[in-house]
């Protein structure tokens, strides 16, 4: 499968002062595999160490962190020699091993010559206390679960995809079915990297489920295994209730929904946790679509979104003939996932910053504002072909922003201010702006 972030990772290796590069993300992303083939792609060789249950490389990093001592003991354990400009250094599940993410430091300063990539699960909130987390001397980028446009081509439809990233409608709308049929698919698989896999290679939706049904499951494994044993059980009712929360149709996150009674500084340790972990967006809403939206967040009113689209139709026990066929039954829940599609793949567009906004009334909500730095852009989502969208026509009228997006599964038309992009397209929303 092809992964767009290789040309973040590509781009990063030509850099002039160029750090170690740390990838964050969800277990089960692609981290591992992302990394093996970036080192294929674009390196001589690759030295990949897991260190996970690793006592050596615990040894190796027990001592002083010497950048030297360190490349000896790799080329040790690997049996390769490390040459600077040719090896890339992979060091994988690095969290079980702090140290090592100390000695990160030590090479952004003494030995910067190096290409080293490292991943981790939770990484950054499973550290043992006491550890220092080399600030400023690493780069970082996120990685999430495949995006619409990558599962278009991971099913072979690249030149689909390739129309998408160039933005050519009119040949878009001649062939809309194929990517309405391919985002009704998208909807049930998601875009985790096995579920994908298994789809692409059988075909069969039940076993797509039973892979998201275990990926489920570890990550239930890892609330018990990482997180403080007093926030566990809070962790497991604010995960099991974004559901319920997205269902309604104000998607703010209600406390009461987790437990009666449950109050903000009851649960918002548990929240940060799952963020940190990569395992939900969490939304805020503005009091003000002004630039900088993060000057006008209102951090008590939040939506919470899970990392993946075909993990939110899983836990709700969604079924294929529903969701492809379509069910009057299911009319009420197919808002949820349409805004937990978009705000997936929001999240892959670089620079984006996304919130939502409503009044102090209520009045007035619109599913999406976002900011890239020049411009705030409302964004109403709609699941089917609806066009109807009061809210943000008042918001039009209130604020008279330059562009605004209505997305939906219609084509793409473009009015006075105003854009109808299609669902499969919401991707490409830094383009049209």
């Amino acid at each position: 499968m092809y992964r767009c972030a290789i040309e973040d990772l590509r781009k990063w290796k030509e850099r002039k002062y160029r750090k170690p590069l740390i990838i964050e993300g969800a277990r089960q992303v692609g981290k591992t595999w992302l990394m093996k083939e970036f080192g294929r792609l674009f390196y001589a060789d690759t030295v990949y160490v897991n260190f996970d249950s690793n006592a050596r490389m615990a040894e190796l990093f027990s001592s002083d962190l010497q950048t030297e001592r360190i490349i000896m003991g790799l080329e040790l354990y690997s049996g390769k020699k490390i040459n600077p400009e040719t090896t890339l250094l992979i060091f994988d599940e690095v969290q079980e091993v702090p140290r090592a993410l100390t000695s990160l430091k030590y090479f952004c300063e003494d030995s910067p010559e190096y290409h080293i990539i490292c991943a981790g699960s939770l990484l950054g909130i499973a550290l043992h206390s006491g550890t220092s987390f080399p600030v400023g001397k690493v780069d970082f980028l996120k990685l999430y679960p495949l995006s619409y446009r990558e599962f278009l081509m991971a099913v072979g439809n690249e030149r689909f995809a390739d129309l998408l990233e160039n933005g050519d409608f009119q040949m878009i709308t001649n062939f809309r079915q194929v990517f309405v049929d391919a985002l009704k698919q998208y909807y049930f698989v998601g875009g985790m990297p096995e579920a994908v896999l298994w789809f692409i290679e059988n075909r069969d939706f039940n076993e797509v489920r039973e892979i998201q049904n275990r990926i489920l499951d570890a990550y239930e494994h890892d609330f018990s295994k990482h997180a403080p044993n007093e926030i566990v059980p809070k962790i497991r009712m604010v995960w099991n209730s974004i559901p319920s929360q997205l269902a309604k149709e104000n998607k703010k996150f209600i406390y009461g929904l987790v437990r009666e009674g449950a109050r903000a500084k009851d649960y918002e340790t548990a929240i940060m946790w799952l963020s940190d972990c990569g395992l939900i967006h969490k939304v805020s809403r503005v009091n003000a679509p002004n630039l900088p939206l993060k000057a006008y967040e209102d951090m008590k009113a939040f939506k919470l979104f899970l990392a993946d689209v075909g993990l939110l139709g899983c836990m709700v026990g969604l079924k294929q003939s529903v969701l492809l066929d379509g069910n009057d039954m299911f009319k009420e829940f197919k808002g949820a996932l349409t805004e937990q599609y978009v705000m997936q793949q929001l999240a892959t567009v670089s620079g984006l910053a996304t919130y939502y906004y409503t009044n102090d009334r209520g009045s007035c909500e619109i599913d999406f504002v976002v900011d890239n730095g020049e411009t705030v852009t409302p964004v109403e989502v709609k699941a089917e072909i609806n066009l109807k969208a009061k809210s943000l026509k008042t918001y039009r009228e209130k604020f008279n922003p330059p562009l605004s997006v209505r997305t939906a599964m219609t084509d793409y038309r473009r009015e006075e201010g105003l854009v109808n992009l299609p669902l499969y397209a919401i991707g490409e929303l830094e383009r049209v702006l």
